[in-house]
């Protein structure tokens, strides 16, 4: 897939006021500093499309992007973001999960991890209610440049093995770095080729 066009259509904290659920969408996630806003930027070849920070929690809304005029790609909040209240994270993590369990339009969730970390529990938590909700997902695992790609590799097998105990068939993954662009070409041909069996059915 070439990207050729990449804008910013809104920001929200009600589904109700989302774009017309009428063109495929994938949904990235992941715990907060995992690099979203960077791998965004680098998939879609365009520097401050996503806002990066260096305080983790930065996003806090369900952001739109429309790509090539043909899908949106919606930058969702991470989860276990620091510093914010009890009562605001229940209030997050209720409208996230809102929106993935209930838009029409919503193809893969793209559930993003730090390839430099042993399995987390917050991660496999997720990808294990995403899985009873039976929502389609794919891992995508960054910053891969950090540190050598024997160390990656464990860390993805250790992440399987840590789902192959509740899912009989691990869902696909993609290594990627947003410094040097690896997976780039991987994941927008996944998108790609979902995108041609995108059928409106509502």
């Amino acid at each position: 897939m070439i990207v050729k066009s990449a804008e910013f259509i809104c920001s929200n904290t009600q589904t109700s006021k989302l774009p017309p659920p009428e063109k495929p969408e994938y949904a990235f996630i992941g715990r907060s500093n995992v690099g979203k806003s960077s791998l965004i930027n680098m998939l879609v070849n365009k520097k401050g499309l996503a806002k990066t920070s260096q305080t983790p929690g930065k996003t806090q809304l369900i952001n739109h992007f429309y790509i090539n005029e043909d899908w949106y790609l919606v930058d969702l909040p991470g989860y276990g973001y620091a510093r914010i209240s009890k009562s605001k994270k229940e209030d997050w993590d209720k409208f996230i999960r809102t929106y993935l369990d209930k838009r029409e339009s919503l193809q893969c969730v793209l559930v993003l991890i730090d390839s430099r970390l042993e399995p987390q529990k917050i991660d496999v938590a997720f990808c294990n209610w995403l899985g009873e909700k039976g929502l389609s997902f794919v891992l995508v695992f960054t910053k891969a440049d950090k540190q050598s790609a024997i160390k990656t590799d464990q860390n993805v097998a250790k992440f399987r093995k840590a789902l192959s105990e509740t899912f009989e068939e691990v869902p696909q993954h993609f290594i990627t770095s947003a410094e040097n662009k690896l997976g780039r070409d991987e994941v927008l041909g996944f998108i790609d080729s979902v995108n041609k069996g995108f059928v409106k059915n509502w």
